[in-house]
Formats: C-alpha cells, structure tokens, sequence
C-alpha cells in the first residue's frame, strides 16, 4: 500500500509539470559544474517527412542531396551563398576580435568540440572556417527550409515553369 501511494505522489508531480531534479542516491554527492552548458534539444523541422519505409529518418545530408536533385541550380546556388555569408560573417567576427570560444560554450557546443576545433595560434581564416564548419547543420536546415518556398514562390510569379507531372 504504502509503494502505491508514493507511486501516485510522483504521478501527480509528473501531472502538474514538476520534475525532481537529484535522486535520493544523488543528494549527498556534489557535482562539478561544466564549463559549458548541455547543448539544447534539436527542435528541427525538416521540409520532407521521413520515409515510411520503417527504417531511419534520413540525415541532413541525404535530405540535402534530395533537395538538390529535386530543384537543381536553386538548391546548389542558393546553399553556396548562404555558405559564403556564413564564412565572411565569422571571418568578420574573428578578425574584429570576438572571443569565439566563449560564444560556442554559450550556444551550447561542447567545450572538447570547441577546443578541437580552435587550435593555439592559428590564423584568423582558419578559425573562421573552423566557426563556418561547426554551423554546418543550421546552414543545412536553412537551405532545406528555404529552397521549396524560394521555388513555389519563383512559380507563383511565374519566373519558374511548373513541375512537369511524373508518368
């Protein structure tokens, strides 16, 4: 009776949202802090739904390449901008003096990642590319994103011819 009664306290606790943080075997141990935050949790919404066939939900990089079969030179020249905003914006900020080690901690990325990427004494171009690299994903999504509406809206003007319908 009594494991059924703590079983239905934790559910009400669950109900109204609240969340105990340390376990009764956890309460006396201290922990370190970590330098850099957890990473938050990856809210991406890809433009393309997963496969149904059951298996994995394609990577980046697989949606990526369907994105650029499907709509072509749009695809590839507009990824190819945006990566080249990309590296000239970091370019500008390492050469401007921004301490971009700390900013990468801030924005959740491990410091073993940031530190592996940021070697001592490096050139400014290299720890930009370096910066570019790490934001790769948000590169990628901003192309997934925004290629299909770059198109619609492309041929709702009628700069693009519409699709031709598969036989």
């Amino acid at each position: 009776m009594l494991g059924n009664a703590s079983s239905t306290v934790a559910t009400k606790k669950q109900e109204a949202g609240v969340v105990e943080e340390a376990s009764a075997e956890n309460k006396g141990s201290p922990k370190e802090a970590p330098s850099c935050p957890p990473p938050p949790p990856s809210s991406s919404k890809s433009p393309h739904p997963p496969e149904k066939e059951g298996g994995p939900p394609p990577t980046k990089t697989q949606q990526l390449k369907k994105v650029f079969k499907e709509y072509g030179a749009v695809g590839v020249s507009f990824h190819v901008a945006i990566s080249l905003m990309s590296l000239g914006m970091f370019y500008l900020a390492v050469s401007s003096g921004v301490d971009m080690a700390a900013v990468l901690c801030k924005l959740g990325f491990s410091e073993t990642v940031v530190q592996s990427k940021m070697a001592a004494g490096t050139s400014t171009f290299v720890l930009a590319y370096a910066v570019h690299k790490l934001f790769a994903p948000v590169r990628i999504s901003i192309t997934l994103v925004s290629v299909p509406l770059i198109v619609r809206y492309f041929r709702k003007t009628g700069l693009f011819k519409p699709p031709t319908p598969a036989p």
